[in-house]
């Protein structure tokens, strides 16, 4: 059996055929895993636990049997759906993670992460993403009605395709300066993230220390998985 890491599916009723290939992941591969990890981005907004939307309510509900089934599943926010909650967790059987979260796996020092903390060459993401992480600002919005919170969404979501289109592809990847530092900090030699939809595996040097950045693909088109076992990880794509 291996463990299995995912990110970035942006789920959204709007997109029913990323949800259909989701919902016969969790049902098909991810039954006989060790382990699932979520690294961010699974929904494209998530504006509260108290969401009453049934398409989310089946996705929380299909986690769950998997999890029921004996499958742990981890879970870690990204941009988009950093407000789920320990309500959310609850209900969909799963340990929310910190970011970053260091691993031990088949003898490897792993370093999980959702990869947009080392964007740092967008200065401007990263200081509405130290607002937005903030437990005061959260706390704010969810005093909100629902109403105000989808309207905060959508005005977001806008906000953020406009500043897609205008930004070089350098801004919007990881910094490198950063993603050696947090490698150096942590003593890890492999950091897997996904947010950058950039499927790649990149082998380079921290220090003099061979290290690889794995990084995970989007669910647009086809599925990105990243399955490690005894024999190590392997970046996959999972034809839809």
């Amino acid at each position: 059996m291996a463990t299995l890491f995912i990110s970035d599916l942006h789920l959204e009723p709007a997109r029913p055929e990323i949800g259909e290939q989701f919902l016969a992941f969790l049902a098909g591969p991810a039954r006989t895993a060790d382990a699932l990890y979520i690294l961010g981005d699974l929904f494209e907004a998530w504006i509260g636990d108290d969401d009453p939307n049934p398409y989310y309510a089946q996705m929380r509900s299909a986690i769950r049997e998997l999890s029921d089934s004996g499958v742990p599943v981890f879970f870690m926010h990204g941009n988009r759906d950093f407000m789920i909650g320990q309500q959310f967790a609850a209900e969909a059987g799963v340990t929310l993670l910190d970011d970053p979260h260091p691993l031990e796996l088949h003898g490897e020092n792993l370093l999980l992460s959702h990869g947009d903390a080392l964007c740092t060459d967008d200065v401007e993401y990263q200081q509405v993403r130290a607002m937005t992480r903030n437990p005061d600002w959260q706390a704010m919005m969810l005093s909100k009605t629902f109403e105000e919170r989808i309207a905060f969404a959508v005005q977001a979501r806008e906000q953020s395709l406009a500043r897609g289109e205008s930004m070089t592809d350098d801004i919007a990847d990881v910094n490198q300066g950063a993603v050696e530092q947090v490698l150096r900090d942590s003593g890890a030699d492999i950091l897997l993230h996904g947010h950058t939809h950039r499927p790649a595996v990149h082998p380079f040097h921290v220090d003099d220390r061979p290290v690889h950045r794995i990084v995970l693909g989007d669910w647009y088109e086809q599925g990105s998985m990243v399955e490690w076992d005894e024999d190590g990880p392997r970046l996959e794509e999972l034809p839809r």
